[in-house]
C-alpha cells in the first residue's frame, strides 16, 4: 500500500518591502513521504521570495500555488499562473537534471531553481555549462545551515511571517525566525 502525503497548513503573511507587496496567503503543502521538512520549508521560502510576482507580473490576476512537486515530475514545486492559465513562473527546489530544467524553461516564462543541500556545489559544477543557454533560468543557493534551520519551523499548522528586505527573507513564527540570504549562481 502506498504511503500518502502529509498535509501541512500555513498562514503566510508576506511583507515584501523591496517590491511594495503586502498580502496574506493561506497555503496547503502536501509533503510527499520521501520529502523532508527541510525541502518542504525551502519550497515555502521560495514561494515567499516570489509572492510579489502575483502583483508585479500578473497584476494581481493570477494564481500562486504549490504544484505536485515530487508526486508528479511534470509539475513544479510551486508556480505562478496568470488568468489565461499560462505559466509565468516555475519554481523548482533541489538538484534536478538538465533535461528537467530545460523542459521547465520551455514551459514557463521564468524558472527559479533553489538549491540547498551540502552536495550542491558538486552538482552545480557538473551541470553549470549545460544551463548557460537557458536565459529564463535563475539559480539560487540557500546555505545548508539556513535550510536546516528552516526545517525547525515546520509544523502541521503554521502561522508564519515573511519579510523581504534588501534581498533577505526573514521567515519566522511567534517564537523564532530564520534569515535567508540566497546566493545567486545564475
Amino acid at each position: 500500500m502506498a504511503l500518502k502525503s502529509t498535509v501541512f497548513k500555513a498562514q503566510l503573511a508576506v511583507a515584501d518591502i523591496d517590491h511594495g507587496y503586502y498580502a496574506d496567503h493561506a497555503l496547503t503543502l502536501a509533503r510527499h513521504p520521501s520529502e523532508t521538512d527541510e525541502r518542504m520549508m525551502v519550497r515555502l521560502a521560495a514561494l515567499a521570495f516570489h509572492a510579489h510576482e502575483l502583483q508585479t507580473v500578473c497584476g494581481g490576476d493570477g494564481t500562486l500555488a504549490f504544484g505536485k512537486g515530487l508526486s508528479d515530475p511534470d509539475e513544479p514545486d510551486a508556480w505562478l499562473r496568470d488568468f489565461t492559465g499560462a505559466t509565468r513562473l516555475w519554481i523548482e527546489v533541489g538538484q534536478p537534471d538538465d533535461v528537467a530544467i530545460t523542459k521547465a524553461c520551455r514551459q514557463a516564462d521564468q524558472v527559479a531553481l533553489y538549491v540547498f543541500q551540502s552536495a550542491a556545489e558538486v552538482w552545480w559544477k557538473g551541470i553549470q555549462n549545460k544551463l548557460t543557454r537557458l536565459h529564463n533560468l535563475a539559480v539560487w543557493r540557500i546555505p545548508t545551515e539556513t535550510s536546516q534551520a528552516l526545517a525547525q519551523l515546520a509544523q502541521r499548522s503554521m502561522q508564519l511571517q515573511a519579510t523581504v528586505q534588501e534581498g533577505v527573507l526573514m521567515l519566522g513564527d511567534a517564537s523564532r525566525h530564520v534569515d535567508i540570504e540566497p546566493v545567486k549562481w545564475k
